[in-house]
């Protein structure tokens, strides 16, 4: 046992909740080409609209946005503004209603999140670079079995 482990299964569940809330602040890691912090935050809004692009094709606007992060519509706007202005989105009109506007991924905003991924992995293999192969792939699957419930959950 290591020493962060909890000793009984309800301190290990009680640990989870923080735990998760650590992972974001730690893909900061000195990786290669590391994503800088205004551009990590970027990611929550790119991450949306790519979802959406290669999942159903659901058209996102800055509503969608502030409800996908639990933001308000102001804040949800303001980080959609900042994504416009570093030229990582692009507004557009929505197809099935031309009187909303839709968010989609510039080039450059495919070549931050391809970038992004790059660094998500890099990060993955640093911090579980002595972890058996088993561990490793074992947390993969466990990991995505998680997010996969959790949007489930979303989507009832």
């Amino acid at each position: 046992m290591t020493k962060h482990e909890p000793a009984t299964d309800e301190e290990l569940l009680d640990a989870v909740g923080p735990a998760f809330g650590k992972l974001r602040r730690s893909m900061l890691l000195e990786v290669e080409n590391p994503i800088s912090q205004k551009d990590l935050s970027r990611t929550l809004v790119l991450n949306i609209v790519l979802e959406a692009e290669q999942g159903d094709g659901r058209e996102i606007t800055v509503g969608a946005v502030a409800a996908y992060l639990a933001v308000d519509p102001s804040v949800a706007s303001r980080m959609v503004s900042d994504s416009i202005s570093a030229g990582y989105l692009v507004r557009a009109a929505s197809q099935q209603d031309g009187r909303r506007t839709i968010l989609h991924l510039s080039p450059e905003g495919r070549d931050m999140m391809a970038r992004f991924r790059r660094h998500q992995r890099a990060a993955f293999e640093q911090v579980t670079a002595d972890w058996s192969e088993r561990d490793r792939l074992d947390l993969a699957r466990l990991m995505l079995k998680y997010v996969d419930a959790q949007n489930a959950l979303r989507h009832r």
